[in-house]
């Protein structure tokens, strides 16, 4: 049934009339007529609003601030390390603006050539070069760093060698810490060695020894200061359009002086690649940049990594397991098998030698870098080396349960190779 309700209003309407109020059936409010007042323990929906507003805006504020201060205060204190009065003379880098780096990778969405533990390093186009570059973006959760990053630019900003990978400029606005290097078409050596990138022949790889040797020699004699590299590794060994190879990374190298090429400090590197004296006392020298460079060789020769946890015990380390083939005139038995037999043999000996002399746990009966240089060169006659793996007191086994992982700085800025 539907309801008259509706109808008997209508019929009672009179102009001006104003129904009674529900709540108590009375007379409106002599107040105006509006509803009652709300109890003043409750809070309107526009004063919370107001709050939330207020609220959020503090919040923002705060944060602002200290992400302005944050990213300013990197900014002067790497412009302090880069270009204090140590450092000015001889600086020739060029500095790119983020907008700058932002163009030459696509808003850092273009091709990614390498990552790791550091960050990115993305292909870019540089315009008024007409040339492509290699653009290191180095994470903000890096332990690398303003020391590292300023390390590099320092030292690498000041060396010109054909064996150094040639870096064209930074960057470093708004807490970015960027690096711009001259594109090198193949990679790095270690995925031409371990990841099947590509078979280097015999030659390319004795080449590739050479090169790094050259390099090495360049740091070490021939600059104003001795430069310590401290991670020399296949990673950090960048091969060009025609296999040329060039030394990079940087950010562990210290510039000493001749007479002394000599540090002490945190101990630094790559598991696999320390001589046994940095792992015990942290000092780095030339010696230990020649363990390193031993190290190098012989993965060159043997097509395997310097750690090897697959391996059992006795062939987990690549050193060892050269001087057992060597203790039991077996030498040319850990050749690389994937070379097939081609290829010198003589160069092949030498090379194994000259890798064993310079891994020799006594950095003092190391040869320097020009010595192996002579030997490679077959300019001087090969190292007498003992009959037996020899030992020092500071030897440090690698241990076999060590996994394989992607580089990575810890707290002592050593990396496990991958």
């Amino acid at each position: 049934m539907l309801s008259l309700e509706p109808t008997l209003i209508c019929k009672n309407f009179k102009p001006g009339y104003k129904p009674p109020s529900k709540r108590g059936g009375g007379p409106p409010s002599k107040r105006g007529g509006g509803p009652p007042l709300k109890s003043s323990g409750r809070i309107s929906t526009t004063a919370m609003a107001g709050i939330v507003a207020g609220a959020t805006f503090a919040t923002l504020l705060i944060v602002g601030i200290f992400w302005w201060n944050c990213c300013y205060k990197l900014d002067d204190e790497i412009s302090d390390v880069l270009f204090g009065d140590e450092f000015q003379n001889g600086m020739e880098l060029r500095k790119f603006s983020l907008v700058q780096i932002a163009k030459m990778t696509n808003n850092f969405n273009g091709e990614k050539l390498g990552e790791g533990g550091f960050g990115v390093v993305y292909k870019g186009y540089l315009r008024d070069l007409d040339t492509y570059v290699a653009v290191k973006r180095i994470s903000k959760a890096s332990k690398q760093g303003i020391k590292e990053f300023a390390s590099e630019v320092k030292i690498i900003s000041r060396s010109r060698h054909k064996n150094l990978v040639k870096l064209i400029g930074q960057c470093h606005e708004k807490g970015e810490l960027i690096l711009v290097y001259e594109l090198m078409a193949n990679g790095s050596l270690d995925s031409h060695l371990f990841k099947g990138k590509t078979l280097l022949t015999w030659e390319v790889r004795f080449k590739i020894v050479q090169d790094l040797a050259s390099a090495l020699f360049y740091l070490h004699e021939e600059g104003d200061h001795c430069v310590l590299h401290r991670d020399i590794k296949a990673s950090n060994i960048m091969l060009d359009s025609s296999f040329n190879a060039k030394l990079g990374d940087f950010g562990l190298a210290r510039l000493v002086d001749h007479a002394k090429a000599l540090q002490t400090t945190h101990l630094a590197g790559t598991m696999g690649y320390l001589a046994p004296e940095c792992v015990s006392s942290g000092k780095a020298s030339k010696e230990s940049d020649v363990y390193s460079f031993g190290v190098v060789a012989l993965e060159i020769a043997c097509g395997r990594r310097s750690i090897e946890p697959k391996y059992e015990e006795s062939q987990a380390s690549l050193v060892a397991w050269v001087w057992d083939a060597y203790e039991n005139q077996r030498l040319l038995d850990v050749a690389d098998p994937k070379l097939c037999m081609n290829f010198d043999a003589k160069q092949m000996e030498c090379l194994l030698m000259v890798g064993l002399w310079c891994v020799h746990p006594h950095q003092h009966l190391r040869p320097s870098i020009r010595q192996a240089i002579q030997v490679l060169n077959f300019e001087a006659p090969l190292p007498k080396l003992p009959s037996t793996r020899p030992t020092a007191a500071y030897d440090t086994q690698i241990i076999s349960e060590i996994q394989a992982s992607e580089p990575c700085f810890t707290g002592m800025s050593i990396t496990v190779p991958r």
